[in-house]
């Protein structure tokens, strides 16, 4: 028998490498991928094959490749292909061209099209001469979306943008009051180990495909679709094995406080390690900044934005009414509420699903409040949408435009049944916030959510939302009345809070005045009174100012403030001439003491640093069972925990030392959280610029 020639002789792949290293780098996921292989959408990658005897030979050789996502892959779906190695390849599909060959090893640049499905690709090679064929199995990759890439829909154009919404780790959410605005560190951790394989199996857990694996693996490749997934998915409320349970109510001893977190990868890990059941516990920024990570870590541009003054309007008349007796106390409970603040991401895609001119920024809230489409999600709403009142557009406009405009009319109601109406129209919507572009500094972002209060196209966008707006001027005659803070509200210390009282007209007004302050939640629900006052008898000259004083004492205030460190304040001012009523309602954030952290030694990679960690209590009394968490991505390896043995007496000193050796360079944050019986969720962080090893 002739044996074949040395040409025809079968090619057999002896060895391969994915190159996991230059493609991380030139993917921008070397920090993710260790051992495995992750490229983004639209961008060529290299793997190099090895035959054993002998080469390939171009003519003799047909080499082509299957690509396969999901568990059952259909090429009509998008989720299978088979695509031949060629010098010439089509454009918007999968491609393998030679780079260049060495003897019995072949480079070969494989390419999937800017619109591929997202996530976890088997690999295989089909090698076959005239005679024979044979089938290999090369491995795994992860495809993501490609911010980097003008055809991918989320393409965004700015390099600085990119590093800050899809490749940072890190971030600052704002917290605290309109009229105290406070930054708490975050840390995202997308790139952080097995966070990659953990957003993937988010999608793998989720309803949608469970209920059609084929037609929701062929629906990744839109972040559209992928947004919604996730905005359901963070939130366990459909029980649909979602990653967080909410919480409100100041009781967490069974879980953990949603104070007390300082990033999402703790969050997603446990979720994976108890069997996805939720995680205790969850509230807005929570929800917003693992929604944040997941959808990072996937490749979509990510930020978490908080709205101040964020109104929660059940239905949907744009209005938020609340009933409230003389002291300031809610008389009965109304589902609308207003939220001191209010969390949610925004991501940047191209909506191709609408008309052309509401790309950009979409609102995506994994917070459970209302559902959509029988889903706890919310989102993506374009953010463009909401400022211009286009409230029909998909998805849930109608809900986050009341966030950011709806009106307030409290309802004052009397000893004897009647009510009183004081509307503030524009209390709703303010600082609406998110962290800058490589600064630690707020960026304002509330012009991209509405026009300004009063003009002339904030109008035009109510009477298409088919709301009437008014107008109130703050300059009428009458009587006004501001709270006003000294200074600062330290925790531990008594302060002073002013009811500022003013009589612009030309007549003597006989009023009371009752000043009450209640510990509160940032959701808008209020405790106990921690200082009260009742002037019966008021008399205010024409055209004159009067200052109030209410002195709040720690305490009174230390033993019932919530985690939330806020004080409500409300002024009621009654004119007994005409029965009027003037109010005010004033939001007081109690700050926490600083946490002091200084770094020891020559920041660099693989060397090990010293962190020194202090707090100083500010109370009066000692501190019990206090916890220092320390994390950052690329300094700590996951989670450090130091319990402090002894209380820390009145104005004394909680410290440690921590030993921590940063395997990845560049600036990264090294965040604090402190808990003790007393003192909770009290955050700091410190950046460090870590040098790389010396080539």
């Amino acid at each position: 028998i002739a044996s074949p020639t040395a040409a025809s002789a079968e090619l057999v792949l002896e060895t391969w490498d994915l190159q996991c290293e230059s493609n991380g780098r030139e993917h921008r996921t070397a920090e993710m991928g260790g051992q495995q292989l992750v490229v983004r959408r639209g961008q060529p990658f290299t793997i190099t094959l090895h035959f054993s005897g002998r080469g390939y030979e171009e003519g003799v050789d047909k080499l082509a490749f299957n690509v396969e996502t999901g568990p059952c892959p259909v090429e009509t779906s998008g989720t299978r292909s088979h695509f031949a190695l060629t010098d010439f390849p089509e454009e918007g599909t999968w491609s393998a061209v030679v780079q260049q060959q060495d003897g019995a090893a072949l480079c070969v640049s494989l390419c999937s099209p800017a619109t591929a499905c997202v996530g976890r690709y088997s690999l295989t090679l089909e090698a076959s001469t005239d005679y024979q064929g044979s089938t290999f199995h090369i491995g795994d990759f992860v495809l993501l979306f490609n911010a980097w890439h003008p055809e991918d829909t989320v393409y965004l154009r700015d390099e600085d943008e990119r590093r800050e919404y899809v490749l940072s780790q890190q971030g600052l959410i704002y917290q605290g009051a309109r009229d105290y605005i406070t930054s708490t560190p975050w840390n995202f951790g997308q790139f952080e180990e097995d966070i990659l394989a953990i957003c993937l199996n988010l999608l793998d857990t989720n309803p949608k495909f469970l209920r059609d694996q084929n037609r929701d693996c062929s629906r990744r490749n839109d972040p559209v679709y992928i947004g919604r997934v996730v905005s359901a998915m963070v939130n366990c409320n459909d029980e649909d094995r979602g990653v967080l349970l909410g919480r409100w109510d100041d009781r967490y001893e069974d879980g953990m406080s949603p104070m007390a977190w300082i990033g999402s990868v703790d969050i997603l890990k446990r979720w994976k390690n108890f069997g996805c059941q939720p995680v205790k516990y969850g509230q807005c920024w929570v929800f917003a900044a693992v929604a944040c990570t997941v959808m990072r870590c996937l490749g979509v541009p990510s930020r978490v934005v908080t709205n101040y003054n964020s109104a929660h309007d059940t239905n949907g008349n744009l209005v938020i009414d609340r009933y409230m007796n003389e002291t300031g106390v809610e008389e009965r409970r109304s589902k609308d509420m207003i939220w001191n603040f209010h969390c949610w991401v925004e991501s940047w895609m191209a909506r191709p699903d609408l008309a052309p001119g509401y790309d950009g920024w979409q609102a995506l809230d994994p917070t459970p409040q209302e559902k959509s489409e029988g889903v706890y999600c919310c989102g993506p709403a374009p953010v463009k949408a909401i400022k211009e009142g286009d409230l029909q557009l998909k998805y849930d406009i109608p809900f986050i435009f009341a966030e950011v405009n709806a009106d307030v009319v409290y309802w004052i109601v009397q000893r004897d049944g009647s009510q009183r109406k004081s509307t503030h129209s524009s209390v709703v919507g303010k600082n609406i916030s998110t962290k800058s572009v490589g600064r630690d500094s707020r960026e304002d972002i509330t012009h991209n959510y509405k026009y300004p209060e009063g003009s002339e196209k904030e109008r035009e966008v109510f009477s298409k939302a088919e709301h009437e707006k008014r107008s109130l001027s703050e300059g009428e005659e009458g009587l006004h009345v501001k709270i006003k803070l000294s200074e600062g509200a330290n925790n531990g210390s008594d302060f002073d809070v002013f009811a500022v009282i003013s009589n612009d007209t030309d007549t003597e007004r006989v009023c009371r005045l009752m000043l009450c302050a209640r510990t509160a939640s940032y959701n808008g629900t209020v405790g106990p009174e921690c200082g009260m006052k009742d002037l019966l008898n008021l008399t205010l000259g024409p055209r004159t100012v009067q200052s109030v004083p209410l002195r709040i004492l720690y305490e009174k205030y230390g033993p019932c403030l919530t985690q939330d460190n806020i004080i409500k304040v409300v002024a009621l001012l009654t004119e007994y001439e005409t029965g009027d009523v003037v109010l005010a309602i004033r939001d007081v954030y109690i700050q926490n003491p600083e946490i002091k952290i200084r770094v020891l030694g020559e920041p660099m990679q693989n060397r090990k640093l010293v962190a020194e960690i202090t707090l100083v209590n500010p109370l009066a009394v000692p501190l019990h069972n206090c916890v220092f968490v320390v994390e950052g991505a690329g300094l700590t390896e996951g989670q450090r925990i130091k319990e402090l043995e002894d209380p820390v007496e009145p104005q004394a000193e909680a410290k440690f030392r921590l030993d921590f050796v940063p395997h990845q360079s560049g600036l990264r944050k090294l965040m604090v959280d402190f808990e003790s019986d007393k003192l909770t969720g009290v955050k700091g962080y410190r950046n460090v610029i870590i040098a790389p090893l010396p080539k």
